[in-house]
């Protein structure tokens, strides 16, 4: 195996070809201090067998930070805990490079005030915020902070330095044409414009030439009057020329979703997908060279570094959905990878200045993290120890699953009752628009599991207070979803010639809606758009009436914009800020911002996509039955896949202190980690 091999950047020996990309996180202070969650966070990532750790980007300047809870470098403050992060990655045997970035135009005004700064005169698309052009006592300070900032990390132990030049920020921003319209020295012909990242990197070698030195680039900005690949091969033999001990190679610009997109990838990529623009990069220097995008899985990486498009893999939200991607990787860890499905909540709750989650991986960041917790039936001799008890689990969905997965893994006796003929829940609708396969292996990583530990899953069973009193359970977990939510408006007027269907009931059955057919869909959150998605691969067309000002607002912007782009390029029409009055006969009554009242066609079929409501069907039963119960997931409060996994894994874990049933402390997670290797 490729991914198994050792390796060198410089003068590092790495144990493996995988390293883990810079992701923010968002969990150190609001002064940029790191946190014990930080540390974690790291340290389980280190443990789970990376050869190296790219900690987040952080800013060499307080007039730099992107987000309210970056962590920071531009002052020797900051140094124990930086350090404190170094010491719990090394622990476990892996490297650990710092990468310092500067946002530059792409600053935003909103997050502590911060002011756009950048080579020339702009506007920041994505908050349409001015930029200032940088002066040259500015650039020189700028060049000053990085020096300064790479030093701190060399006392506080790390191994090396990246300094970000790509994805949009203030090096590729001076680099781009596009962008910098400078007439000095910093501008125009491609030696300017390489000027500020070239000099930068000269300074820091001057200052610490034993100190490695890596560069991330975007391969390519992919739209108009991007620079060109012979100028990225130029200027990464340039670096190489300079003394940059490795290229880190991603692409696209994070200065709008439409570019986003190649950095920060979606469904609807392939995997591996930044492997060609590497290739080039790769062979035109000697030094090593890592290259992200959409690696998956094993076979995904193993591709790339087959490829020669690069001599290492760097992960990014795949090291969020499984701190222990690498170990089950290399086989050290036997349990499948828990695998990313580009949903980029991630990304979405940074932008919102939120703590970064996964759908995956929910526990992320948390102490419930470790192995013991994310594949607990790998422990189950530990487990034998506890008191188990008896759970019924109402509800073979995502959530039913997954509690029964961790519930069972710890040692408990657990069955799973579901009232429809097949297990699955809503994860059947949710893969059924195009390019939502991706979001497969939550349902398929989970199955696997519980049945592997022989977890009993009954279909077609109507549970009764009888039965349920004859099954004696400790406790009954209620994980029985939501069900559509009829119609918020009359339809006693409809037409008879206009079929009416929920679009849950659509994406299950495609075939209910044949090709050439005339739609109306009230609903223009994720549901409904898939449902118009879906509609317009098979041939249909359809208009989508929402009530809000914005579509699918809860979907993460990159997809969302993917999303809303290809359905108006295909000529769906998509109406907001309409809400719904009634129907008459063929046509909708409406109000928007033309008219009261107004009419809009209905074609052959209406579906409604105004979101779920919760299913507490058991409940009544249950209290008649005087069982302890609890309730997760959309049974408790709509949600989506997250607040679905996390309640469940919460609530498995609870079974053991829900009855103080806790028969002594496990062994620590380092010796049960190295158990599992043996």
């Amino acid at each position: 195996m490729l991914l198994q091999q050792p390796g060198r950047i410089g003068p590092l020996a790495l144990r493996n070809r995988v390293v883990m990309a810079p992701m923010g996180t968002n969990y150190s202070t609001t002064d940029g201090l790191s946190t014990e969650r930080d540390k974690q966070y790291y340290a389980e990532r280190a443990r789970g067998g990376v050869a190296m750790i790219m900690t987040e980007a952080m800013v060499v300047t307080e007039q730099a930070r992107p987000h309210h809870n970056s962590l920071c470098v531009y002052h020797d403050r900051f140094i124990p805990g930086l350090a404190a992060i170094v010491d719990a990655i090394k622990r476990h045997g892996a490297l650990v490079c710092g990468q310092l970035n500067h946002r530059g135009a792409l600053l935003r005004r909103s997050v502590l005030d911060m002011e756009p700064v950048g080579p020339s005169a702009w506007t920041n698309p994505n908050t349409g915020d001015a930029v200032r052009p940088l002066t040259l006592p500015e650039i020189r300070t700028l060049q000053r902070l990085f020096v300064d900032a790479a030093r701190r990390l060399q006392q506080a132990g790390y191994d090396g330095v990246e300094l970000h030049a790509g994805n949009g920020y203030l090096f590729q921003q001076f680099f781009t044409a596009r962008i910098n319209h400078r007439t000095d020295n910093y501008g125009g012909s491609f030696d300017n414009r390489a000027r500020l990242l070239l000099e930068t990197v000269a300074r820091v070698k001057d200052e610490l030439p034993d100190f490695p030195l890596l560069v991330r680039l975007s391969a390519h900005e992919f739209c108009a009057d991007s620079y060109t690949e012979e100028e990225i091969i130029a200027l990464a033999r340039r670096l190489e020329r300079g003394g940059v001990a490795a290229l880190d190679i991603s692409g696209g610009s994070n200065e709008s979703p439409q570019l986003s997109r190649y950095c920060i990838q979606t469904p609807s990529f392939p995997r591996g997908c930044l492997a060609p623009y590497a290739k080039p990069i790769k062979q035109a220097v000697t030094m090593p060279v890592l290259v992200a995008g959409r690696i998956v899985d094993v076979a995904d990486a193993e591709a790339v570094l087959a490829s020669g498009s690069a001599d290492f893999i760097s992960l990014g939200r795949a090291l969020y959905a499984d701190a222990h991607w690498c170990a089950k990787a290399l086989g050290r860890v036997k349990a499948p990878i828990r695998k990313c499905i580009a949903c980029n909540v991630c990304f979405e709750r940074l932008t919102l200045e939120k703590d970064v989650c996964c759908v995956q991986n929910p526990m992320i960041g948390t102490e419930f993290e470790e192995l013991s917790h994310a594949e607990p039936h790998l422990f189950r001799e530990t487990a034998a120890g506890r008191d188990a008890r008896r759970v019924l689990v109402l509800g073979a969905g995502v959530t039913g699953i997954e509690t029964a997965r961790i519930a069972a893994g710890r040692g408990h006796d657990v069955e799973v009752w579901e009232k429809s003929d097949r297990p699955g829940g809503q994860i059947h609708i949710a893969t059924a628009a195009p390019d939502k396969s991706e979001v497969e292996p939550v349902w398929s990583y989970r199955w696997q599991a519980v049945q592997e530990l022989g977890v009993a899953v009954r279909t077609g069973v109507s549970a009764t207070s009888a039965t349920v009193r004859a099954f004696r359970p400790d406790l009954v977990v209620v994980a029985t979803g939501a069900v559509p939510r009829a119609a918020p408006f009359d339809l006693a007027a409809l037409a008879p010639s206009v079929r009416v269907l929920h679009a849950w009931d659509y994406l299950a059955n495609p075939g209910l809606i044949a090709a050439g057919a005339q739609v109306t869909i009230v609903g223009g959150g994720m549901v409904g758009l898939e449902a118009a998605d879906l509609l317009r691969a098979r041939g249909a067309t359809s208009t989508v009436v929402e009530a809000l000002p914005a579509l699918a607002p809860d979907m993460a912007r990159n997809n969302r914009l993917e999303l809303i782009e290809r359905l108006q390029a295909s000529g769906v029409r998509t109406m907001t800020a309409t809400p719904v009055v009634r129907a008459d006969g063929t046509w909708l009554i409406v109000n928007n911002q033309d008219k009261i009242g107004n009419r809009i066609a209905l074609g052959d079929c209406l579906v409604i996509a105004t979101g779920p409501v919760a299913n507490r069907e058991p409940v009544a039963m249950l209290e008649a039955a005087g069982c302890e119960y609890v309730l997760a997931g959309d049974c408790w409060r709509p949600g989506d896949f997250l607040s679905c996994l996390r309640d469940a894994w919460m609530v498995a874990l609870s079974v053991d202190t829900r009855f103080r049933a806790m028969s002594g402390s496990a062994r620590p997670a380092e010796e049960q980690f190295k158990r599992i290797e043996r």
